[in-house]
């Protein structure tokens, strides 16, 4: 009976009956006014889900009545670059039980609660992270379920999340980026002190949150830290994080101590024992209408385990700031990191930058034109004593491509990008990329190496030349029906002659590109 408490949960989240359930989401009400809540796709979300805007709806008043001032409320300003908006804690598919529309519930306060199902069909032709070019045609399925209790038990709160994943109809061996059935990817307990360091200038608390336990969650820009809401497993770590002050609050101070957890498709899931990943990071909002500054160091320190494995101990100290050029539609987003240390018996020496531009347009689609550029280290000599690899630590690869091949290591990515929204239920957003090697003579990660990699991927003599290739790709999301959404995309990959000389040298074929197709269904139990 070791995981019998494990089964019952499970079975509980599997058997909840989705179809009676029905909520209005987290409508408030105002004194003198109605907030009515509007779902809107949001594009800059990666996963293709939805986020919400508030629209305030005024009561009918007398002639005579002057229409009250609205007065800002919180610091918190997101950054409008493409994909860089951090997942909810807790996560967006949660709802709080007390602000749905069944007064059955409404002294439930202290009780968060959600289940999802994520369904995807993906066609992918010629896919250059595998070792045979051929089409594949696998669905993906996403199951999720978060309890959480609050207020009623404060100061201590606590959250259980499980998920199960799983993958179909496809032509590759079974691995942990599509596979995890039954897993518990949160169970925490937390110390919440609302109001331990007062209040800010607008009113809100700052608060004290000490949290233990298996988490996941996501930072910064998700480059670095992200629990990988696009891959159909998730990103988790297993120790302690505290947070002084909370987002609404013009500053906020968030550090951490975790182990990873590694995904077995055969088992439980259990925390990498000799590997600890930590940090903290700064989130200064005073001036966030304009600029929003985010300071942050990030370490992985891992053992060598009586020689099994590699000895790294690496440092990555950054700066981030955002925000939104006073007076104008122009917006940016700046990002340098630094990585020194010791990787493998080497020195580390590593380093990125981050630009993006973007300009909103005055029209009632709010179409944004973007442009990126990205430049992420690679070691430029494979026979020093220096390793300017950069370590990406557990980010989302997404944002730099929709298809999947391009992590944030060895890469020089340009790339523009469009998005717009003519329907309050559809978001539709597009782009063009272009990726060379930051190195010649480093290799290009995904490339021969999904599920079992392939030291093809490198040529340490640089005449495979540099140039990875470059991918146009475009993407709809439609809110099917209050508690469905839809998400359909494409992208054309053309390789360039880097990818297809190693092709070549590991296959004995290349292609000139490749295709990418999906169709995205999401069911939530809420509005």
């Amino acid at each position: 009976m070791k995981y019998s408490w494990r089964i019952i949960l499970l079975f509980t989240a599997n058997t909840l009956p989705l179809a009676s359930i029905q909520a209005n989401g987290s409508a408030v009400l105002l004194e003198n006014s109605q907030v009515v809540q509007q779902p809107m796709l949001q594009v800059a979300q990666a996963t293709g889900g939805d986020t919400y805007k508030w629209a305030i709806k005024p009561k009918e008043q007398p002639a005579t009545a002057k229409p009250e001032t609205s007065q800002k409320t919180t610091y918190f300003q997101r950054a409008r670059s493409y994909a860089t908006t951090p997942e909810s804690d807790p996560p967006r598919y949660v709802r709080n039980m007390a602000k749905t529309e069944y007064p059955l519930f409404k002294d439930l306060h202290w009780l968060d609660f959600g289940v999802d199902h994520r369904t995807r069909f993906e066609l992918r032709d010629g896919d250059i992270r595998r070792n045979n070019l051929l089409t594949d045609y696998p669905f993906l399925l996403r199951t999720r379920a978060y309890v959480g209790i609050k207020n009623i038990l404060d100061p201590f709160r606590m959250a259980v999340e499980f998920q199960d994943s799983r993958g179909y109809n496809s032509e590759f061996p079974r691995d942990n980026r599509d596979w995890n059935p039954y897993e518990l990817i949160q169970t925490y307990g937390e110390l919440y002190f609302k109001d331990a360091l007062g209040k800010d200038d607008l009113g809100n608390n700052r608060p004290i949150r000490i949290r233990g336990g298996r988490m996941a969650w996501e930072a910064v820009d998700r480059r670095l830290l992200g629990n990988n809401q696009w891959r159909n497993t998730t990103n988790n770590f297993e120790g302690f994080r505290v947070t002084f002050g909370q987002e609404a609050n013009d500053w906020e101070f968030d550090a951490w101590g975790v182990q990873p957890v590694i995904r077995d498709i055969d088992d439980f899931d259990g925390r990498n024992k000799s590997q600890w990943f930590y940090g903290a990071i700064g989130h200064w909002r005073k001036w966030s209408e304009v600029i929003t500054i985010q300071p942050y160091f990030m370490g992985l320190k891992q053992d060598h385990r009586e020689g099994r494995q590699p000895e790294r101990d690496i440092y990555s100290p950054a700066i981030r700031a955002y925000g939104v050029l006073p007076k104008t539609n122009i917006d940016f987003d700046l990002h340098t990191i630094y990585q020194f240390g010791r990787d493998n018996g080497l020195k580390k020496s590593a380093w990125s930058y981050l630009l993006e531009f973007g300009y909103t347009f005055k029209h009632d689609w709010k179409p944004r034109l973007s442009a990126f550029y990205g430049f992420v280290s690679g070691d430029r000599d494979p026979n020093d004593n220096v390793d300017n690899r950069f370590e990406r630590f557990f980010g989302f690869a997404r944002p730099w491509s929709p298809d999947d091949y391009i992590v944030m290591e060895n890469i020089k990515a340009p790339k523009v990008v469009f998005e717009f929204s003519p329907h309050k239920d559809v978001s539709i957003d597009g782009g063009y990329s272009w990726f060379w090697l930051a190195s010649d003579t480093d290799r290009f990660n995904n490339l021969l190496n999904i599920s079992t990699p392939n030291p093809f991927n490198r040529d340490a003599t640089g005449q495979s030349g540099d140039f990875i290739g470059q991918s146009i790709n475009a993407r709809v999301n439609y809110k099917l029906t209050p508690l469905v959404d839809t998400t359909i995309g494409y992208s054309h990959f053309m390789n360039g002659e880097f990818t297809k000389n190693r092709q070549m040298a590991a296959l004995g074929e290349s292609r000139n590109s490749s295709n990418f197709f999906y169709v995205e269904v999401s069911i939530r139990a809420f509005k």
